[in-house]
């Protein structure tokens, strides 16, 4: 696959496993990945402005506010021809803003792939992730536990579940992602980008029903 000319969004409830997919996707193919959950993760880890701002929304399960978004984004596209959006865009406003940051380029998106999961899924997967505070290590204590019961096997730092992470917040999560995200399935299906792929398996078998749609 080139990796020229790859403008592609990632949509999918949280604990999809976007962030993994795009991830492979970035480092198999040189494709730069923007995360905006990570960008404000590290701005909350660092006390920015910005992350002090997004870190009353991200506690509570809630979505950051459209304009903290959109000035991160603007900023992370520029002068880059080929890039992989996880966790952007969340809303119409946001969609719609994309676009007009790329038509003005005149780099339009080229693909919008839905990593489909059911919600106990979800669920069952994002109570069991684990962080290490120190090093930024991510664990699953079903799916990829560490070697010694929840220390970090990089730094042996005590993990710690994230806030954000308690079933209570994701079910929240849940709810908002639906009430704001799924309805952009519609408007990139209505402009004929969006593929939808089941995102139930291992990790090597989603990717390569991603690799697929790229390929198709």
């Amino acid at each position: 696959m080139a990796n020229d000319g790859y403008r592609i969004v990632f949509l999918g409830p949280p604990g999809a496993g976007k962030g993994t997919q795009a991830s492979l996707l970035a480092d198999r193919h040189g494709i730069k990945k923007i995360s905006t959950g990570d960008i404000l993760r590290e701005a909350v880890r660092k006390g920015t402005e910005l992350g002090m701002k997004a870190k009353k929304y991200m506690d509570a399960g809630d979505l950051v506010p459209d304009d903290i978004i959109i000035g991160l984004i603007e900023e992370q596209i520029e002068g880059v021809d080929s890039f992989i959006l996880d966790g952007f865009p969340r809303t119409m406003k946001q969609a719609e803003a994309l676009d007009d940051l790329l038509s003005a380029r005149g780099k339009p998106l080229t693909h919008v792939i839905f990593v489909g999961v059911p919600d106990d899924e979800i669920v069952k997967r994002l109570t069991a992730r684990r962080v290490c505070p120190k090093c930024g290590a991510v664990y699953n204590l079903i799916y990829n536990p560490p070697k010694r019961d929840e220390v970090c096997d990089v730094c042996g730092t005590p993990l710690v579940q994230r806030s954000d992470d308690r079933e209570d917040v994701i079910r929240n999560r849940l709810k908002v992602y639906r009430e704001n995200t799924a309805p952009l399935i519609d408007y990139y299906r209505r402009k004929g980008i969006f593929h939808e792929i089941n995102g139930v398996g291992k990790v090597e078998e989603v990717f390569g029903r991603i690799e697929s749609v790229l390929k198709g």
